[in-house]
């Protein structure tokens, strides 16, 4: 068979004309892989509840790190202006609307999901996730004294005003957005509060009851703000360019490379994504858009409580009724000890096992 150089032959007969289509995005086709990931937490025939849970995290867990390095990179090329299109012939900027758009797709039916299916079927097997608003006098003073033992002392809130700027916001964390007004002089000042990692993200109030550790501190903000008055606060999340770039083949000395790599991710990591609750007053939301030097696209307002990746701990519960079966390995009676000074003699228990499959009806 003879192949011609730059055309469309083979042994001279003409190759049908391919279709300028035939490629998938690599970045949207992985936004359909956890769209399938998603379908496993709607699958309430074939998958137990807890597990569905479980599959809402993991496709939370699945965007951030899409986000920290597949978007970081693409938006890296955008910054660095490289029009190349991709293989599938979307331009960066082009590419990079539709990730947020389908993106947008995703986490609002993700967040319907959890509130109108998996939350009320786990409330009906005496699992709940409340609010503040919902829990018990008792249970208010129980949170109440775990916030003045164990939650107070470690947090850091940072206010913004003339002599302090606005403070960074780490990847990933948890945020309180809080609006103060000093009572004397009437002046308005933004606050921030980053929420601990040293407790659950749901803490558990016992009898399968849990509620989001932000709602705790947001809670107690007149604590945390003493003498000053609390206008309004709100919970965000920022997802930052968490994507390893060290040019190997032109650093003398790899260590050094990764050692000044990292330190600039540490101080100098761009955010990717914005994550707010949509009721976020638009005075805040602004404020957080200009100082993180985010475009408004890349917002995303979503019902609270944020990050359900916090329902890996609720997975983990042990209510064997709402889980798969736990796996029991068992030993093949071919490869079982016996009273023998020779091994077990894998190949031969393979090949065993073959004549039986081939031999069946």
């Amino acid at each position: 068979m003879t192949y011609v150089e730059d055309e469309e032959t083979v042994d001279g007969v003409g190759l049908p004309d391919l279709p300028a289509d035939r490629f998938s995005d690599r970045e949207l086709s992985w936004l359909a892989f956890n769209n399938r990931v998603l379908d496993l937490a709607k699958d309430s025939r074939r998958v137990p509840l807890l597990e569905r849970a479980k599959f809402l995290a993991i496709f939370s867990s699945n965007l951030d790190e899409f986000f920290m390095v597949r978007v970081a990179g693409l938006k890296r090329r955008i910054a660095a202006g490289v029009a190349v299109p991709t293989p599938s012939g979307v331009l960066p900027r082009e590419l990079h609307d539709a990730i947020l758009n389908r993106t947008r797709e995703l986490v609002t039916e993700q967040s319907a999901v959890f509130a109108e299916d998996i939350r009320p079927a786990l409330s009906e097997h005496g699992i709940e996730i409340l609010r503040w608003d919902q829990l018990t006098p008792a249970e208010c003073a129980r949170m109440t004294e775990l916030f003045e033992s164990r939650i107070f002392p470690v947090l850091t809130p940072l206010a913004v005003d003339p002599s302090h700027p606005f403070p960074y916001i780490s990847g990933l964390s948890v945020n309180l957005a809080v609006l103060l007004r000093n009572p004397v002089t009437g002046a308005r000042q933004f606050a921030r509060v980053k929420v601990p990692t040293i407790l659950s993200r749901f803490v558990p109030l016992g009898d399968g009851r849990f509620v989001p550790l932000e709602d705790v501190i947001a809670r107690h903000l007149n604590e945390v703000f003493s003498g000053m008055q609390i206008i309004g606060h709100s919970t965000f999340r920022v997802t930052r360019n968490e994507d390893l770039e060290v040019e190997e083949d032109d650093a003398e000395n790899l260590l050094f490379a990764l050692e000044k790599e990292l330190l600039r991710r540490k101080v100098g990591r761009p955010p990717v994504r914005l994550e707010v609750e949509d009721d976020i007053d638009d005075k805040m939301l602004a404020l957080l858009v200009s100082e993180l030097d985010i475009s408004e696209k890349e917002v995303f307002r979503l019902p609270g409580p944020l990050d359900l990746t916090g329902l890996f701990s609720i997975a983990n519960l042990d209510r064997e009724a709402l889980t798969y079966p736990s796996f029991l390995p068992k030993t093949h009676p071919e490869l079982a000890e016996v009273e023998t000074s020779r091994p077990a003699d894998m190949i031969a228990a393979a090949n065993s096992a073959a004549q039986i499959w081939m031999v069946w009806p």
